[in-house]
């Protein structure tokens, strides 16, 4: 039997090789579909338009007109940037990318189908999910996502976060801002312990004897030794963490008397910055890409979801392995996925999945500190090959030229990201 290129199109065998198979010109674009545009999102849409050579036709889902990015907010709690500076449009996201400012509801993974709040059912090939966290609203005992306003997480940056520094910056003299720590694996940037020095910065200006309270499921954390030197130097006796051993890991908070209850002894507050534990955004649950720990397992090679071949995970949403929860990873990323689509779809070729981050953090003007590593995939998942860390006592010319190289970073995955 001969099939004529139309019937073949239309048999079942055809259908199940799209797979495989690479576009071919002449016929209809294939369909990705981005939903979160964020620094994960927004780069694989970018990358997937402008070096696809026009195959693709890219369709980036985004519900904000406006981006707020997390990381570099804690700079302006601490009064040393402005807010404006971390919003970006997708007016310059590129030719190739129609942006959409609606929120995905419903994911049919059978039909390849995203729908849209406002009634909209989008089509796909593929579909890349990268819609950061959401939280887990029975985490602190005594909060939920109805206490906001009174104890603002600031941790999906925006009105959150404008909130937070508002409080923060009409505390009583010699008040007491509280923070609750979250569990791990948690989105860092706007990591909690630059978040604890920036609002340690601020007070020192306009309210040195106010008491900054830490309190930490964790025994430990991400550049401990560094943000203790850095305290002790910049804000002797301001700052107290308060570990698990001492309670830390069974705080309850009391919203409507605005107190923390630590190991049954409850403390007035004047702030209380909770941040509860995290899960992948709800999206990614929607679709069913997510597991019992409620994060989005992932192929290390690709960022391909484990439930399905035709869905990428990027970013906060990801169980991938040892990178962290950031916006650079989430760059990174999204590179990665773009190249392995693009080769699916078109046949161009893929190279190996190479992933990089750094973390940085600023303890004080002009005093920054850093962490980072590269990372290969394994069988098992995206494990760091080479890392390094700030170290204490550095001099003042290094953490300046550490807190510079952050900045040139942040303009540069801004402009990779958004255009």
């Amino acid at each position: 039997m001969i099939l004529k290129r139309r019937s073949f199109i239309g048999t079942g065998l055809a259908a199940a090789s799209l797979l495989a198979a690479p576009i071919v010109w002449g016929q209809a674009k294939l369909r990705v579909v981005v939903i979160g545009g964020g620094a994960g999102g927004a780069t694989a849409a970018r990358y997937l338009a402008k070096d696809g050579g026009g195959a693709l036709d890219v369709t980036l889902v985004e519900a904000n007109p406006i981006y707020t990015t997390c990381f570099f907010s804690n700079l302006y709690l601490g009064g040393l940037r402005d807010f404006e500076s971390l919003q970006h449009g997708y007016d310059k996201i590129g030719a190739g990318v129609t942006v959409i400012h609606d929120m995905a509801t419903g994911v049919d993974r059978a039909a390849r189908t995203v729908t849209l709040a406002g009634g909209q059912v989008l089509p796909y090939d593929r579909l890349v999910l990268s819609p950061g966290i959401d939280f887990k609203d029975d985490s602190v005992p005594g909060w939920s996502l109805d206490a906001v306003e009174v104890m603002p997480h600031a941790y999906k940056a925006g009105p959150q976060t404008q909130l937070l520094k508002a409080m923060v910056d009409s505390m009583p003299q010699g008040g007491t801002f509280a923070m609750v720590a979250p569990p791990n694996p948690y989105r860092c940037p706007p990591g909690p312990y630059e978040r604890v020095s920036m609002v340690a910065h601020a007070l020192k200006q306009t309210n040195p004897t106010a008491k900054i309270l830490v309190l930490d499921p964790k025994d430990k954390y991400s550049k401990q030794a560094l943000f203790e030197e850095g305290w002790a130097k910049y804000y002797n006796g301001m700052v107290t963490w308060v570990g698990p051993e001492f309670g830390g890991g069974e705080v309850e908070v009391r919203p409507d008397s605005m107190e923390v209850v630590i190991e049954g002894e409850a403390q007035k507050v004047d702030v209380c910055n909770v941040i509860p534990g995290q899960i992948a955004g709800r999206i990614a649950a929607i679709a069913g890409v997510t597991d019992d720990t409620g994060w989005a397992p992932v192929h290390p090679d690709s960022m391909k979801s484990k439930a399905d071949e035709n869905v990428y995970v990027l970013g906060d949403s990801s169980a991938q392995g040892d990178m962290p929860k950031s916006g650079f990873s989430a760059n990174s990323q999204a590179k990665v996925a773009a190249m392995t689509i693009r080769g699916e779809l078109t046949g161009s070729k893929v190279f190996p999945a190479k992933y990089s981050n750094t973390c940085w953090s600023l303890i004080a003007p002009e005093d920054g500190v850093k962490v980072g590593a590269s990372y290969e995939p394994t069988p098992e998942k995206i494990a760091s090959v080479e890392s390094f860390i700030s170290g204490t006592g550095e001099d003042a010319a290094l953490r300046k030229a550490t807190y510079e190289e952050s900045l040139g970073w942040y303009a540069g995955i801004t402009a990779d990201a958004f255009g």
